[in-house]
């Protein structure tokens, strides 16, 4: 499971080859989520309400990103690395 991103103790992962819809996850502290790319919210999972607040909000400036990620895991392609939180 690639590391897409890292930021305040945040761990976002891709699959490659994973199931629809498009999303990634995301290891906070011991708890994990899967959030969707296409309309970022939680989709699986729960996470601490602030940590929660800066994941969509990354989700959101990066979402041409993430597409790009979640078409080159759907080719079973590394989906390479997204920058953190600006």
């Amino acid at each position: 499971m690639p590391e897409l991103c890292r930021f305040n103790g945040i761990v976002i992962v891709m699959f490659v080859g994973d199931h629809p819809p498009p999303h990634f996850h995301v290891r906070y502290s011991g708890v994990e989520a899967e959030v969707g790319i296409e309309d970022p919210r939680v989709l699986h999972g729960r996470l601490p309400p602030r940590i929660e607040a800066q994941v969509l909000r990354w989700a959101s400036q990066r979402q041409v990103e993430l597409r790009a990620a979640w078409a080159r895991a759907s080719r079973r392609e590394p989906p390479g690395k997204i920058a953190p939180l600006s």
